[in-house]
């Protein structure tokens, strides 16, 4: 009996590694699967996209992801001007985002010039940029194409 139990243990343990040497084989293969969408650019303390090499940035402004006059997400820009925004690319399809999207900021520009409007908001369509592939993430890079003023 004992070595019946025995055969039963070695059996499960060899079917035990045998799965766990297929996973392994199979996970960079899984890795192209595996899929961020990346939303990041800088907002300028302008009213127009024109962008000199004088134009101040706006830092804290709030950036919200607008599609279909819902919002989706929203962050912040550091002290430089730049946010990011990550989606799933599963709940958000590339091509829905690039055509019902747009990229808003309702902070007023007389929060970094107070010679701008008080009223009004920055917005920005999107536009694929690029994609950044490493073994475990696969990256679609999209970016602002230009924030203009809107007044309200």
């Amino acid at each position: 009996m004992a070595a019946k139990s025995l055969l039963f243990v070695a059996v499960v343990l060899i079917i035990v590694g045998s799965m766990e040497i297929q996973m392994a084989k199979a996970q960079p293969e899984l890795g192209s699967l595996i899929g961020l969408i990346r939303i990041n650019g800088s907002v300028f303390c302008t009213t127009d996209s024109t962008i000199t090499s004088i134009t101040p940035v706006f830092p804290n402004a709030q950036v919200q992801l607008q599609c279909g006059g819902g919002v989706v997400s929203t962050t912040t820009t550091n002290g430089a001007g730049v946010f990011t925004i990550f989606l799933n690319p599963l709940t958000m399809l590339l091509s829905s985002l690039l055509n019902n999207c747009n990229l808003v900021v309702n902070t007023p520009l007389a929060t970094c010039n107070v010679g701008l409007p008080t009223t009004g908001i920055l917005q920005s369509p999107l536009q694929l940029t690029g994609r950044t592939v490493n073994e475990l993430l696969d990256i679609l890079n999209v970016g602002a194409t230009g924030f203009n003023f809107i007044s309200s």
